[in-house]
């Protein structure tokens, strides 16, 4: 219950722009849960958010290592990998990360 309503602080507080504070529950919900993919992809957008795009992929390639047969977190994780090397300029690898992510079925 702690995590869930940590999550929904979050999503509430990112959707405010509060992003420091966002970053903050997703952080105390990770010390509880840190092998749960989806509060690492919810850091990786908030992380994105905040123009911190290398920071943001690692985030997300962690979720996918988390993610098991998830295949929707999965290919939303390369989605965000791909928006964060977009935002780097790295247009090849960002083509790259949305290949990977049509390629999950």
């Amino acid at each position: 219950i702690a995590v869930a309503g940590l999550m929904e602080n979050a999503r509430a507080d990112a959707a405010a722009g509060r992003l420091g504070n966002a970053a903050a529950s997703l952080e105390r919900a990770l010390r509880i849960e840190p092998r749960n993919p989806r509060l690492w992809q919810e850091l990786a957008r908030v992380r994105l958010k905040q123009g911190q795009y290398v920071q943001a992929e690692g985030i997300a390639v962690r979720s996918n290592s988390w993610a098991g047969d998830d295949k929707p977190l999965r290919a939303e994780n390369w989605r965000l990998i791909a928006q964060a090397r977009e935002a780097r300029g790295d247009a090849e690898g960002a083509r790259h990360a949305l290949e990977q992510a049509a390629q999950i079925r």
